[in-house]
């Protein structure tokens, strides 16, 4: 995440978190603040309950990037694509 550092997330979890990015998805198509930034911060939050974070001296390559909580929806328009945030759901 955007100024958190990294973290490692076990395949068994990778389910939930595309179910959350497909949430954060529609809350952007819709164009509802509200629900965007609810989705936004269920996402970020199971990121921080399931995964591990590593180790600051640690930086390893990332699959992806998730923006911090206080990211504006048209920020994170931005990096949405045709997937979402996470690629390959």
């Amino acid at each position: 995440m955007l100024g958190e550092g990294q973290y490692e997330i076990a395949d068994q979890h990778l389910d939930r978190l595309n179910k959350l990015d497909s949430a954060l998805q529609s809350a952007a198509d819709a164009g509802s603040e509200a629900a965007f930034a609810f989705a936004l911060a269920a996402l970020l939050g199971a990121v921080r309950t399931l995964g591990t974070p590593l180790l600051d001296e640690r930086i390893t390559p990332s699959d992806l990037v998730l923006p911090d909580e206080g990211s504006s929806l048209r920020q994170v328009r931005e990096l949405l694509s045709d997937e979402g945030l996470i690629p390959g759901r």
